[in-house]
């Protein structure tokens, strides 16, 4: 076998090489959250829990394959951010911010970490707050846990991206919530964190993807964020915006100083995957960016918000489809809910006690192989049901 052919070969989870590398990944990634879970308590300054988050990641990859022949690129493939109440995603703060989190605040963190490319992702929703989370906060977040839950079992070979779709908008219903609209669920590949394969969560006649069918040896992002409000969310300043990904298809010889070093600074240090403004030279990140995103260099990452008021939870898992099944690899235990709402809808209860292991074909002890897969099925399910029925009414 040539090089080439073992180098193309190495690129998804047929390799045992690869399937290593996107769970050591993995495995640092929930490392990170519970570290960045843990600080997030009443008078934290959100910059430095960002902060901790991606230094923690840089030192753990850091760690690993330091004498290997080939230069294995490692660290963070998506800056740790924390959006907070009716924010929805990707605030990630410049040094100078001093923004702090209040008991009570519903924070979303989200973070990613890769290993020669191989890309973990997670997003997690938690309640800063002792004691279990109720009401409207508790219906949100069980409306993202059990449209999570759903959607692993559905994201299987054979299945249809569209088929998530509608499922994640019915059980969001189901707690009076709605989707938030703009969100995508992507295949990830070597260094490519948005891959072409998309999930979207929420149809619309202004929002279209293609069909898809997932295929095995496939790996998805799975991203869910839900709303109590209208599931809307707007741009309110562009300002905010501190995360970009260099846009590799695009050229242009920039005007300004500053705006080039920056840009070569960007070559230089994030060349592909996402990174934020945070991780540059503070003032001359301020003045270069903006050529820069002017001309479609970066791609920014915009800061979104629901109505204030509004609760927005987030859940967003890294899923291998494996020979075997579904293998869930990010993830982090809920606080205790108590939501207003229970699910009664068949469908929904039916999608929740599918299992995520494929099952066997052929065999001389079917039967008995049919009858252990139910309890296989039975008890990856149960979790899931403690979670959603534990609710108050």
């Amino acid at each position: 076998m040539s090089d080439d052919e073992r180098e193309e070969k190495e690129l998804d989870l047929t390799s045992p090489e690869v399937v290593t590398k996107y769970k050591s990944a993995a495995e640092i990634v929930n490392k990170a959250l519970q570290l960045v879970v843990k600080d997030c308590k009443p008078k934290a300054k959100i910059v430095d829990i960002c902060e901790k988050g991606d230094v923690f990641i840089r030192e753990q990859t850091g760690n690993m394959y330091k004498n290997v022949k080939r230069k294995i690129e490692r660290g963070v493939a998506f800056p740790t951010c924390i959006s907070v109440n009716n924010t929805v995603c990707h605030i990630s703060p410049l040094a100078s911010d001093t923004s702090e989190l209040e008991e009570g605040d519903m924070v979303k963190i989200d973070l990613g970490c890769h290993i020669d490319g191989f890309i973990a992702i997670v997003a997690h929703t938690h309640v800063v707050q002792d004691g279990p989370i109720t009401g409207r906060q508790a219906d949100v977040v069980a409306a993202v846990n059990t449209a999570a839950e759903v959607a692993l079992r559905l994201v299987r070979p054979g299945k249809k991206n569209k088929d998530v779709t509608d499922a994640i908008q019915k059980v969001a219903a189901a707690y009076d919530c709605k989707i938030v609209e703009g969100v995508l669920s992507h295949q990830l590949k070597q260094f490519v964190i948005d891959g072409n394969k998309v999930i979207l969560s929420v149809s619309n006649p202004d929002t279209r993807v293609d069909d898809a069918e997932f295929e095995e040896n496939e790996v998805y992002a799975v991203d869910i964020v839900a709303s109590t409000g209208e599931g809307k969310p707007k741009l309110l300043d562009e300002k905010q915006t501190t995360i970009y990904k260099r846009a590799v298809d695009k050229n242009y010889h920039l005007k300004m100083k500053t705006s080039r070093f920056i840009f070569s600074e960007i070559n230089q240090k994030f060349p592909i995957l996402p990174f934020t403004a945070r991780a540059l030279e503070e003032k001359r990140a301020r003045l270069g960016l903006v050529e820069c995103v002017n001309h479609d260099l970066l791609q920014p990452y915009p800061v979104l918000h629901e109505k204030p008021g509004d609760y927005v939870a987030h859940i967003k898992f890294t899923v291998l489809l494996m020979p075997n099944g579904s293998d869930r690899v990010t993830s982090h235990p809920l606080q205790e809910l108590q939501p207003t709402k229970t699910i009664d809808d068949p469908e929904i209860k039916a999608w929740l006690a599918l299992g995520t292991k494929t099952k066997k074909k052929g065999g001389g002890k079917k039967k008995k192989g049919k009858k252990g897969d139910k309890a296989e099925e039975s008890a990856e399910a149960e979790p899931m049901d403690e979670a959603t029925n534990g609710a108050t009414s």
